[in-house]
């Protein structure tokens, strides 16, 4: 019973972290369907701005994990692996941005805009889970 309620108290946490995640995202307009296809049609930096702060804001930390060590919270070291690049990630890129695109969501802003009040990103949702089942049942027949 201890071990189950240690449990429930560490959650609260990620669940902490994921509200506040979910309010930045609709605070920035990340979620919003409007600046999303500014972006596509190049009409505004926005979010080419909120992106590439993430991807500058992730160079910086993994430099920082390497040069300092730093451990995970049980002390386990962290180890980041090399990638190998394959021809299914172009594939995969070109329909994760089509979706993106036709939907106006990716899919960590997806349960934002559901939370937001955007009900109608319900139907992204499923077909972001059917995509999903899709690949697990054919992934040892794609290219990788």
């Amino acid at each position: 019973m201890e071990n189950q309620t240690n449990s429930s108290a560490n959650n609260i946490k990620y669940i902490i972290a994921g509200l506040l995640f979910g309010i930045i995202l609709v605070k920035s307009e990340v979620i919003s369907w409007f600046r999303i296809q500014e972006m596509f049609r190049l009409q505004s930096f926005h979010m080419y701005g909120v992106i590439g702060s993430a991807i500058v804001t992730g160079i910086i930390s993994i430099q920082i994990l390497k040069r300092f060590n730093i451990k995970t919270l049980e002390g386990q070291p962290i180890s980041i692996s090399p990638k190998t690049f394959s021809k299914g990630q172009i594939i995969g890129g070109f329909l994760f941005g089509l979706g993106w695109a036709l939907t106006g969501a990716c899919p960590g802003p997806i349960y934002a805009q559901i939370g937001a009040g955007f009900l109608s990103t319900a139907v992204t949702l499923l077909a972001a889970l059917a995509g999903v089942w899709v690949y697990g049942r054919f992934r040892n027949k794609l290219p990788h």
